[in-house]
């Protein structure tokens, strides 16, 4: 059973990761597309999911809570036995990427300001309704 709860883990990691960088590389994504006039950066659906992910991210900091998936990934560990982090190659360095030492307030602050650089790149590359498809 511990086997499974250590994949599971890990596998909370990797999807993890994946949330994390949808974040990050759609915001770098969403100003490089403004400039290259990339239309898909400016689809609204791409870019409620993107600004609602890092809304997310930023209402958890301010309010103080750990990440959902931060906690279920400790817990299974927990369960797996795990006293510390302990996995394969790429779940040890998606998890060090992840996760640094930092005081709280520090992470606040970097959430804060990644959520209102994304805020603002709606001014500066607005999105815009997809056009309807000729019936």
């Amino acid at each position: 059973m511990a086997t499974l709860y250590r994949l599971t883990a890990d596998v909370v990691v990797i999807v993890h990761f994946a949330f994390v960088a949808f974040v990050v590389f759609g915001l770098l994504l969403t100003l490089i597309g403004g400039v290259r006039r990339w239309e898909w950066v400016r689809r609204l659906r791409f870019r409620l999911i993107h600004l609602a992910a890092i809304g997310l991210v930023v209402i958890e900091s301010l309010c103080g809570i750990t990440c959902p998936l931060t906690v279920w990934e400790q817990r299974l560990r927990n369960l797996a036995g795990d006293v510390t982090y302990r996995g394969d190659f790429i779940t040890t360095w998606v998890h060090d990427l992840l996760f640094f030492d930092a005081e709280p307030w520090v992470f606040t602050i970097v959430y804060c300001s990644f959520g209102a650089a994304v805020a603002l790149s709606w001014i500066f590359v607005p999105p815009q309704r997809s056009p309807v498809a000729p019936r």
